[in-house]
């Protein structure tokens, strides 16, 4: 293992992490771009198609939108602090900040009815007043809210629902709760410092592995027999894994990524997560182009991969050359500006 990394080269880790995310979520989200040519039932499927359907239950649905979660949590710290220190008034810049998200967000939902955008300002709104907080206050919130989670969960799968606890579960347990969660989770790790000094908490790390191992296993054999045996509670399965797994996989990039070689080779994919906001953004088009292209009427789990991997090549292949004559993508540019105005945009501060 190298040595740390510095906090300039933990920056493009970050955006290595955001642009596997990005990965990530494509597999979860290219059967919905067909929502934007027409609306259908989402078919059984059986054989290979089955079998993809289920490992992308498994490994990757809701895992990736949750990484991307804990990221827009740390650039919140990032961005409230380095607004501090410049004399600039944190809060209410991210205020401005989120705003400027939120419309943009709701142009997005005009084209993609699977946007996100808009979800992650309102619910990022939340995150203002606990810049100040202290990092033990922010640890009992998480700790607080995911057995909250896990318990709402549980309840949905084993006990039988009367109308007003049906409804004070399901305020509890939709994706409002994990994309908070990690959101705090985000702030905390770089509040805390985490993040910028993986190295120095590398036994703590191991810790979090060790401990989220057997419970990432253990969910995913639970998932792959539901899903065999079409058991009605498969969503809230699959959303039980979800933060042990998500910490797993954070946990286990911020190590591999100590390593500075296996880091500049992901370099491509850090230009993919450096403009994250304009892949996303740009995901949904170039999905429904490639599906109109094709023909298809419906978006096997199979054609989801495909579709997937050729996005994500097109993005990469993109972003590397955008970056070889511009230093911030479109979107971010216009997000930028949206936040501080013309001056502050102009001067690059």
């Amino acid at each position: 293992m190298n040595s740390s990394v510095t906090q300039k080269e933990r920056i493009i880790s970050l955006d290595i992490i955001r642009g596997l995310a990005l990965f990530g979520i494509l597999f979860a989200n290219v059967w919905a771009f067909k929502g934007m040519i027409s609306e259908g039932e989402i078919p059984d499927y059986n054989g290979i198609n089955g079998i993809i359907s289920t490992l992308i239950a498994i490994f990757v649905e809701k895992k990736f939108f949750s990484i991307f979660s804990f990221l827009f949590g740390v650039g919140f710290y990032i961005f409230a602090s380095r607004s501090e220190s410049r004399g600039d008034k944190p809060r209410w810049r991210f205020i401005r900040r989120l705003l400027a998200l939120l419309l943009i967000g709701i142009i997005h939902l005009l084209f993609f009815w699977g946007s996100i955008l808009y979800a992650y300002a309102i619910i990022g709104f939340l995150l203002v007043p606990f810049y100040r907080a202290k990092e033990s206050t922010i640890s009992k919130w998480i700790g607080g809210l995911i057995t909250l989670y896990i318990i709402s969960l549980l309840m949905g799968i084993f006990t039988p629902e009367t109308w007003w606890v049906s409804k004070t579960l399901s305020f509890l347990r939709n994706d409002v709760t994990p994309i908070f969660i990690m959101f705090l989770s985000g702030f905390l790790a770089a509040k805390a410092n985490w993040i910028w000094k993986v190295r120095g908490f590398s036994k703590q790390i191991r810790m979090l592995q060790i401990v989220t191992l057997p419970i990432f296993i253990g969910s995913s054999i639970w998932i792959w027999f539901a899903t065999q045996g079409n058991d009605p509670h498969i969503h809230y399965i699959v959303s039980l894994g979800l933060i042990p797994t998500t910490f797993l996989y954070l946990s286990s990039l911020f190590l591999i990524l100590e390593n500075k070689r296996i880091t500049k080779l992901l370099q491509p994919v850090a230009r993919v997560g450096q403009m994250a906001f304009t892949n996303y953004w740009a995901q949904s088009f170039i999905g429904f182009a490639i599906i109109s292209l094709m023909g298809l009427e419906v978006v096997s789990p199979l054609n989801s991969v495909i579709i997937a991997i050729v996005i994500f090549a097109i993005q990469t292949v993109y972003s590397v050359i955008w970056f070889m004559f511009f230093n911030m993508g479109p979107l971010e540019k216009i997000w930028r500006f949206m936040t501080y105005g013309r001056k502050t945009a102009s001067n690059g501060k």
